[in-house]
């Protein structure tokens, strides 16, 4: 594990500008470079000539999307059902109703999520590209960005682990008897505007409102 209070004191970090871009292996970079374009509106762009491997560049939003033609397409693991604890990409939109829209019209399987955190609410949606790997939309502008540090940060991954494990303990009968709903939870449904969290069908999507929010 590189420790990266260590590193900030002594200078050592790597001196880096931005994220410049992400490369997926494709089954066929055709559809996922129609997928791109037309779905997340990505531009191609020129790819290096000397490549002698099939591939497309795209960029839009101030990053690149690299695809790479698979050698062994069938050797890629089938798609799997869409987890937000799973590797994904995540962009920040206008619209998060747009968005939603889109998608229905478009037939794309989707799940939705929400965040609270002191009040504010966050809205997520996540599906997958042809190749299987997630995307996520999302408003989390609305979310401050708090730097955590040195001391502080191991403080606070402690305290998330301790919080973690007591949640999982089994709580006393009499407990559970006197246990009213806390103003948190009576807050959180807020993120959820249909009853039913089972999954439902609309139009060619499908759609599960979950209780509770995605890793990120």
């Amino acid at each position: 594990m590189v420790n990266t209070t260590a590193a900030m004191v002594s200078g050592g970090v790597l001196p880096l500008a931005s994220l410049n871009h992400i490369s997926i292996v494709c089954r066929s970079v055709e559809e996922s470079l129609d997928f791109y374009m037309n779905v997340l509106g990505f531009t191609p762009i020129r790819r290096p000539g000397s490549f002698d491997f099939d591939g497309a560049w795209l960029f839009n939003y101030g990053i690149g999307i690299h695809l790479l033609q698979s050698e062994h397409p069938e050797s890629l693991p089938a798609k799997k059902e869409i987890n937000p604890k799973d590797n994904h990409i995540s962009f920040q939109c206008e619209s998060m109703v747009a968005v939603e829209r889109r998608l229905k019209e478009l037939g794309i399987p989707y799940i939705q999520r929400c965040v609270e955190e002191g009040g504010i609410y966050v809205d997520q949606i996540f599906f997958h590209d042809p190749d299987g790997f997630m995307i996520e939309i999302c408003n989390c502008d609305k979310l401050p960005v708090v730097p955590l540090a040195g001391q502080n940060f191991a403080m606070a991954a402690c305290k998330r682990v301790a919080s973690v494990k007591q949640q999982q303990l089994p709580m006393p009968v009499a407990q559970v008897a006197q246990a009213t709903p806390a103003p948190a939870a009576a807050a959180a449904s807020q993120c959820v505007p249909a009853p039913n969290p089972a999954l439902q069908r609309v139009g060619g999507a499908y759609l599960v409102r979950v209780r509770g929010g995605g890793p990120g």
